[in-house]
């Protein structure tokens, strides 16, 4: 069965500004038009979220985008589930690195923001490069009425690193997504999917591509 979605890219999209807007003013500082700008963004959130509330899975929900992107929705009023295999903590692990802001555990955030809203916020650890029918499932039973995909790779120094860093970012992002697209058709859900990522997603100039942006119909 179809669902509405009008509501929800309203909501999306504002989310996205409000995020973009954020970044912007932390990096070039605060102006009366920034802050005007995200404002806006913030009270058609809100609004968008009072008027129609949505099940919502974010894929890479432990990430520097994903945690407060889930954060945001639940407190919106939004059903979230955030879904991570927690490779950027494994890589850091690797690299002999920690965080310059102490991180706590997947399962410590979603007990602290229980305890602080009264709301729940389901973890679970699944790779959606390797993971296919699991995730398949998940959509399964969950029936969310949107999916947000940032369970990419993200840091191009890191995939330059090595051969084995280079496979790996490849694989993880390429295939990933692809996995989401196909999870999705198969569910035979009716899924509204936004997909959020940096330039190191894309590609550059050099690319010889348009970078896309915006909201992307597809037939």
């Amino acid at each position: 069965m179809a669902r509405s979605t009008t509501g929800l890219r309203a909501l999306v999209v504002a989310l996205a500004l409000n995020l973009a807007v954020g970044f912007v003013a932390r990096g070039l500082g605060s102006s009366s038009r920034l802050a005007q700008s995200r404002t806006r963004a913030q009270h058609t959130v809100v609004s968008m979220a009072t008027d129609n509330p949505k099940k919502i899975i974010v894929f890479g929900g432990d990430g520097f985008c994903g945690w407060p992107t889930a954060l945001h929705l639940s407190d919106e009023g939004h059903e979230v589930i955030i879904v991570d295999n927690l490779s950027r903590r494994n890589i850091d692990t690797e690299l002999g690195c920690d965080s310059l802001t102490p991180i706590a555990t997947p399962e410590q955030r979603v007990e602290a923001w229980e305890e602080v809203s009264g709301k729940k916020i389901p973890f679970i650890n699944l790779d959606v490069a390797e993971e296919y029918a699991e995730m398949v499932q998940l959509l399964k039973e969950e029936k969310p009425d949107t999916v947000v995909h940032f369970a990419e790779q993200r840091a191009a120094p890191y995939s330059m690193r090595s051969p084995k860093a280079k496979r790996y970012t490849i694989d993880n992002n390429l295939g990933g997504t692809h996995n989401l697209m196909c999870a999705v058709v198969e569910s035979e859900l009716d899924i509204h999917v936004v997909h959020l990522g940096t330039m190191g997603v894309y590609g550059y100039g050099t690319a010889g591509m348009k970078i896309p942006e915006g909201y992307l119909k597809v037939k």
